[in-house]
């Protein structure tokens, strides 16, 4: 089972803040305002709700932009209370949450982001796709990633360390050999290492990078979490949450409930999941999606 390790350009990466800052300064969406609709959102869906979703919105928004599986957590202990919740894996729907039905309505890919502008940065991107890891492993790059009790970039970090393990047959295990505690950083904190030089690269979200044109390596499909073809490969890696739920590793897909009907939210829902705005900010979405699963309500599918 994958498990984190005891003790555990220049503004590159704003982009990675982009998707997950600005959100201390948030007080925590409610509903109940017939005015108003709260949207609770993956920090990666950030960027993108904010500057392409909420433009083209009519009435008010109020978005909040956490680690899903903290924010999934703060549902599940009733201390937020949106209308609209949109998580980036859709195993939290199932645990620590249990809602009734979801739409899955965008995927993504895991990248291995760097700074060229520092001795690391450019050491990463000469070992290029095929041999990233190894400047990683001799210690030449310093490494940033999200924590994975918080968010499942976090806990999809290991995932891919560990299936690259057996996809690179490496002598050591690469998440042992490059992980370590220090390189966690909260998610507001995160792009201030990258604008400081104090980091090198970091492992993220294709979304995050692509639509600004900053540097990042793409990663092969056995191990970016993008391909679901190879599920059954991608479920080999686990990791369990602070809540005691494991979460076992797939195809990246984000996904979307209703928790408070009416006629506002669910216009804002529509919009929200079918909006050509995901393309435009780098997600993938599947000619299949949104894809319903469970018990939807015909009022959503109507």
């Amino acid at each position: 089972m994958a498990g984190d390790l005891p003790i555990d350009r220049r503004s590159v990466l704003s982009a990675i803040g982009a998707g997950m800052a600005g959100l201390a300064g948030c007080a925590g969406v409610t509903g109940n305002d017939p005015e108003r609709v709260s949207l609770l959102a993956a920090g990666s869906l950030h960027n993108a709700l904010e500057n392409g979703f909420q433009p083209d919105i009519d009435g008010t928004v109020e978005i909040e932009a956490r680690g899903s599986a903290a924010a999934a957590r703060l549902v599940d202990a009733g201390q937020r209370d949106p209308d609209i919740l949109s998580l980036a894996d859709t195993a939290l729907f199932d645990g620590p949450l249990d809602a009734p039905w979801l739409a899955e309505f965008a995927t993504n890919s895991l990248v291995v982001a760097y700074n060229p502008d520092t001795e690391g940065g450019q050491r990463l991107a000469d070992a290029g796709s095929d041999g990233w890891y190894q400047p990683l492993v001799d210690g030449d790059v310093s490494l940033g990633r999200t924590d994975p009790a918080l968010d499942p970039l976090g806990y999809r970090t290991l995932f891919m360390f560990d299936l690259a393990t057996d996809y690179y047959d490496t002598d050591v295990g690469l998440q042992e050999a490059i992980l370590s505690r220090e390189q966690r950083y909260p998610e507001t904190q995160l792009v201030s290492q990258f604008e400081t030089g104090s980091i090198d690269a970091a492992v993220t979200y294709r979304n995050m990078v692509v639509n600004r044109d900053y540097e990042y390596l793409e990663l092969p499909a056995a191990i970016d979490l993008s391909d679901p073809t190879l599920a059954d490969r991608y479920a080999r890696a686990s990791y369990e949450l602070p809540s005691g739920t494991v979460v076992t590793g797939g195809p990246i897909s984000y996904g979307s409930t209703i928790r408070r009907q009416s006629p506002m939210v669910r216009d804002v829902f529509e919009a929200h999941v079918t909006g050509g705005y995901l393309s435009e900010f780098g997600f993938i979405v599947p000619d299949d999606y949104p894809r319903y699963s469970d018990n939807v309500p015909e009022t959503v599918t109507d």
